[in-house]
């Protein structure tokens, strides 16, 4: 089991009659599910926990081309610095690419790290590798499906060693798990050897409704990657509903908890049972989620404000934004948003073209949105961005032999990539790092996967001495490098 850092306080028993022995027959559940039913209960008198840390980790499946984004290079020939131009941000001397107006106006509040890098230039790996902050690929690793020898996800790992809050798991992923069109599961994004109980929880918002051959933000910003069709497929955002079963009503559901008070007898004798049993943990949940409204709330997005929905965007790519901010507000710890289905970063070719009409106008107003919304509430302090791909993209522009766009576009390029940062204490508009003339390599202050892993736990306020142990009651270190120095 994992060990969870000291100072984080573990949710009490707050309603004794939802763990009685009446509770099995009159819900129909198990003894299995007895801690899911603990947390049907608000007791006033528990203390409230102190403000959580967050962090919200958007990941741009495909690999971010770092020379047409935050890392430009217009004094390079062209076949290396592309078609775009920089413009100013608010810092002095701070340039990104022109088709980021939003965040250039924002630039006092977030950072770079202009020099992570790592050895691959595959996707699958790439994607373990930036997934789970472990550089090494682990035995028997299998880039076309996931493996229970997989190192866990960074999810995994903070939903395994983060006390939950608010009845909500501690790490979910959104908007969709990441399966390549060829009906792959890409590896990286599960819980691995930790076992597949601290999987995090996939919400499933991404309904597709015929082909997933089209890429981007959907619906106004999809487009193929190839062929240059922009006609979105049939698709709706929404969140998985959470219901009681057909026929049981909310006022009902309560008021069979309700008539479990007076069971007392056999209190301890199940809290001892239940302490040696293995718990179906999505269940055990789903009783205390069925009835929380703050759970529903969060994951709806379309009853926000329509103002707000409009500041995000109304696509995958602010829907996804609108709910990780709801989410973490709600009491969840690590949200993971998938920005882009099936690699949709992956620009090979026509990369300009897609990137300048498709990718970078929903991202540019969602990321925007979201350090803005987080800031006006209050959050934005305790709550950090990471915003990263599985790699960088090769300096040379070029077009590859059978494009069938004949549109140029820039390869697979672990050596160097550029993260974005932004909250958590991060000093805005500041640079960490910087790679070579040409954007190929770290020129200094290189900066690994593990880095950035340990820069997240930090962040939510991990110790470095925290374990999690495996199923032989073998300690595994959380930490595998230092926090980024120069970021806060």
């Amino acid at each position: 089991m994992p060990t969870a850092p000291r100072g984080f306080s573990h949710p009490g028993v707050a309603r004794r009659a939802a763990i009685q022995v009446g509770s099995i027959g009159l819900l129909g559940l198990g003894m299995n599910h007895v801690s899911g039913l603990r947390a049907l209960g608000d007791d006033a008198a528990s203390p409230q926990p102190a403000r959580h840390k967050s962090v919200i980790y958007i990941f741009l499946s495909g690999g971010l081309g770092q020379h047409d984004s935050f890392d430009m290079k217009p004094h390079t020939p062209e076949n290396i610095r592309g078609e775009f131009q920089p413009i100013a941000t608010q810092t002095p001397g701070l340039f990104i690419c022109e088709h980021l107006p939003k965040l250039a106006a924002c630039s006092d509040k977030w950072a770079l790290c202009r020099s992570l890098t790592h050895p691959y230039n595959e996707h699958s790996i790439g994607h373990h590798i930036m997934l789970t902050g472990r550089t090494q690929v682990p035995p028997g690793f299998d880039g076309n499906r996931p493996k229970p020898t997989d190192y866990p996800s960074l999810a995994s790992v903070v939903n395994g060693v983060v006390p939950p809050l608010n009845n909500l798991p501690p790490a979910a992923v959104l908007p969709e798990r990441l399966i390549h069109v060829t009906g792959r599961t890409i590896p990286g994004q599960f819980a691995g050897e930790m076992g597949a109980k601290f999987d995090p929880w996939f919400i499933e918002a991404s309904n597709y409704r015929d082909s997933k051959y089209i890429h981007g933000a959907f619906p106004e910003y999809g487009f193929q990657r190839q062929k240059g069709k922009t006609t979105p497929p049939d698709y709706l955002f929404e969140a998985p509903r959470l219901e009681l079963a057909h026929g049981v009503l909310k006022d009902q559901f309560r008021s069979r908890v309700q008539l479990l008070d007076s069971i007392q007898r056999q209190r301890e004798q199940l809290d001892r049972q239940a302490a040696e049993r293995q718990f179906d943990r999505d269940r055990q949940k789903a009783v205390s989620m069925l009835l929380e409204g703050r759970v529903h709330r969060a994951l709806d997005v379309h009853a926000a404000d329509d103002k707000l929905q409009d500041r995000y965007g109304r696509n995958s790519f602010g829907w996804s934004l609108l709910m990780a901010r709801q989410l973490v507000e709600a009491g969840v710890s690590l949200v993971q948003v998938n920005l882009g289905n099936d690699e949709s970063w992956d620009t090979h070719e026509a990369a300009f073209g897609n990137l300048k009409n498709y990718l970078f106008p929903p991202t540019d107003r969602a990321v925007s949105a979201l350090i803005e919304d987080l800031d006006d509430r209050g959050l934005l302090d305790d709550t950090l961005i990471v915003m990263a791909g599985e790699f960088g993209r090769t300096p040379k522009v070029f077009t590859f032999d059978g494009a069938e766009t004949k549109l140029p576009g820039r390869d697979h390029w672990g050596a160097v990539q550029s993260v974005f940062f932004s909250g958590g204490g991060v000093l805005g508009g500041n640079v960490v790092g910087e790679s070579d003339r040409i954007g190929a390599y770290p020129k200094s202050d290189a900066q690994t996967p593990e880095n950035m892993a340990a820069t997240i736990y930090q962040s939510l306020g991990l110790p470095k001495t925290i374990v999690w142990k495996d199923s032989l009651d073998r300690p595994h270190q959380v930490y595998h490098g230092e926090p980024i120095v120069g970021l806060t």
